[in-house]
């Protein structure tokens, strides 16, 4: 059945004395694989490049053609010596035999093999055209029964696919493929940000992590038709600079898409920042500033970025500023960007609701419920005593002025957290201070007035502001050069959290809205806070690892866009009484996996089926809620 035109073509390999062709023999029929090598271009330069291909060749009305079997891709670099013996372990392990003669494999061959060959099976490719056995399907409920070998059964390339399968559903959802497309992006980029995207939900890191998940452990490329071995780490970059240049644009899609979905109402815009900090060198980023860490991390060069969001916790609008950038100068900037509506509530943490921010939005026309700034705190006025979500007691003291009411509220558990805090800043600047004082007395210690007043000064930048409760004295000797004594008062300043703890106040131009109504809005703010720690720590926005600021840009950019994702996958799930976090639904999401079970028939044939698992009751329920397939990817059989 070998043409002597195809025999020539055809490699062998010599193994000890004895010489071995890659070919199977199917139905009595002998055919071979092999891989061929084909030049697509020359640089400029005069460096040509090359695209590998698995072939098999078959009879056709009486001559010989060459079909592919497989595309190995341009990044194919495994020595031509050893092509052979590659294909000799394909065609082991698709027929489930080990040959004439038994081979020592090296790892990178093994794995090559595996990779392959299990690629050929999800492909359900058909090894020769005229043979029938080789690819079989039935239809979905219909019985197929087989006599096998058990002792033959074989489990290979078990893949993740239940996060892949639900992030996956959700982006169509949400239209997400489309918009890309509709900005711009080629099929490939498509697939590497919906890559990018789902690897944030499933394994938070890095790009090059997200990179090697994609090609080494997940399933996602079966769902989407698509090798993601056959993608280099460059596209997925590339990919990464195209999004933020449409950075904007995609956003507005994506929150029109999520408010059309969800009926959402924009009336209440919630606004704040976090920092994200970087690791390695930054030469490259202007915006990467030191600055004030919010995880402590001021040893790191940081990025701020800025969040709106409306009262259901979507994002509608982010911003990247630079890491040493303050608070309160913000806020015109991105309101302006987004072009809030006029009349609309704003919400704001302590931080960035300075005077000049609340005049701001005065004069364009804003509503604004903010966490006052001022010292002032006042337990009376209209008295209004609410219950909160966690069953404790809350106080309403309510003062109206002329076009603004200020909202005084005691929380008994914020009192109680308030106190032990203060008591413990107590007590370490005390220590602080004994330890001061102590040293004074004994031989060779720090006596001389500077060194004194520099101990004081670092003990104040440790104690949290608490140093402000205290009034220090010194004695010095006549000449005023030395510290004799050194001894302290506590004395509670007025209007501060240890003379009013559990105590703090709401400012708002919303006079129409009862107190009730104005803290449980105001409340909304917590619920910000869960973004943030989800964007940190559920889907790996610190740390930045890149260099350019565009990398950078993009890294922040698609964990936004996956926290769209999970606030959506949430939302849904709450309706339905499923509320856990995503790192607890993660795990649930990961039990299911894509796994190819092999296995030789009674007629000495071997069938691979390649089938998702079972569900366990948890995961089914959730799939039920989201009303997606039970078995993502459907059932693949081949015979060989």
């Amino acid at each position: 059945m070998i043409s002597r035109k195809v025999f020539k073509k055809l490699i062998v390999v010599p193994y000890g004395m004895k010489y071995y062709l890659t070919f199977i023999k199917i139905s009595d029929i002998y055919f071979f694989m092999y891989i061929v090598r084909t030049k697509t271009n020359t640089s400029k330069n005069g460096v040509s490049y090359y695209a590998y291909r698995l072939v098999t060749s078959e009879r056709v009305n009486g001559k010989v053609k060459r079909r592919t079997l497989l595309n190995l891709g341009k990044n194919f670099s495994l020595e031509r010596d050893k092509w052979p013996m590659l294909c000799k372990r394909i065609e082991e392990i698709l027929s489930g035999k080990s040959g004439l003669f038994k081979l020592e494999v090296p790892a990178d061959i093994e794995e090559l093999a595996q990779e392959y060959a299990n690629r050929l099976i999800i492909l359900q490719k058909e090894l020769r055209k005229d043979n029938k056995e080789i690819k079989e399907k039935t239809e979905e409920g219909e019985r197929d029964f087989r006599e096998v070998d058990i002792n033959s059964l074989e489990m290979m390339n078990p893949r993740s696919i239940g996060i892949e399968h639900v992030g996956l559903e959700m982006m169509k959802e949400l239209g997400l493929p489309e918009i890309l497309s509709t900005v711009g992006m080629n099929g490939v980029q498509i697939k590497a940000i919906i890559g990018s995207i789902i690897g944030r939900l499933s394994e938070p890191g890095s790009e090059l992590s997200t990179w090697k998940w994609l090609r080494e452990r997940s399933g996602l490329g079966e769902l989407l038709g698509y090798d993601y071995k056959s993608m280099s780490l460059m596209q997925l970059y590339r990919a990464s600079d195209k999004l933020i240049s449409r950075h904007k644009e995609i956003e507005d899609l994506l929150f029109k898409r999520i408010r059309s979905i969800f009926s959402l109402t924009n009336t209440i815009t919630l606004y704040d920042l976090t920092n994200t900090y970087f690791e390695g060198d930054l030469r490259n980023n202007k915006k990467a500033k030191r600055g004030r860490s919010k995880e402590k991390r001021n040893d790191r060069p940081l990025l701020t970025l800025g969040l709106v969001l409306d009262s259901s916790g979507f994002i509608i609008r982010s911003k990247i500023f630079e890491g040493n950038v303050s608070e309160g100068e913000t806020l015109s900037k991105i309101l302006e960007e987004l072009e809030a509506a006029k009349g609309s509530l704003i919400i704001m943490d302590r931080g960035i609701s300075k005077s000049s921010n609340i005049k701001w939005l005065k004069e364009n026309g804003y509503r604004y419920l903010v966490v006052s700034k001022e010292a002032k705190k006042i337990l009376e006025g209209e008295e209004t005593e609410i219950e909160s979500k966690g069953g404790s007691k809350i106080k309403l003291y309510r003062q109206e002025e002329e076009g603004e009411v200020r909202l005084y509220c005691y929380s008994e558990l914020k009192e109680k957290k308030e106190r032990e805090i203060s008591e413990y800043l107590c007590k370490k600047y005390e220590e602080e201070l004994t330890k001061i004082a102590s040293g004074l007395s004994k031989r060779g210690g720090l006596k001389r007035r500077d060194k004194v007043l520099e101990r004081i000064g670092r003990a104040k930048m440790k104690s949290q502001g608490i140093w402000r409760h205290y009034e220090i004295k010194l004695r010095y000797d006549e000449k005023r050069e030395k510290v004799i004594e050194l001894s302290w008062t506590k004395k509670i300043r007025e209007n501060s959290k240890l003379s009013h703890p559990g105590v703090y106040c709401l400012r708002t131009n919303q006079k129409e809205w009862s107190s009730a109504q104005l803290w449980q809005t105001y409340t909304m703010l917590t619920d910000l806070e869960g973004v943030f720690k989800s964007l940190k720590s559920e889907l790996g926005l610190r740390p930045n690892y890149h260099r350019k600021e565009v990398r950078s840009d993009g890294h922040i950019f698609i964990t936004i866009l996956a926290y769209q994702v999970v606030q959506s996958i949430r939302r849904k799930l709450r309706e339905h009484g499923i509320t856990e976090s995503w790192s607890s639904l993660r795990k649930i999401m990961k039990s299911q996996y894509r796994v190819t079970a092999s296995f030789q028939q009674k007629d000495k044939k071997v069938m691979h089926v390649r089938k998702s698992t079972v569900l366990c009751p948890k995961l089914l329920r959730i799939y039920e809620v989201l009303n997606i397939e039970k078995n993502p990817g459907g059932t693949k059989k081949v015979t060989v």
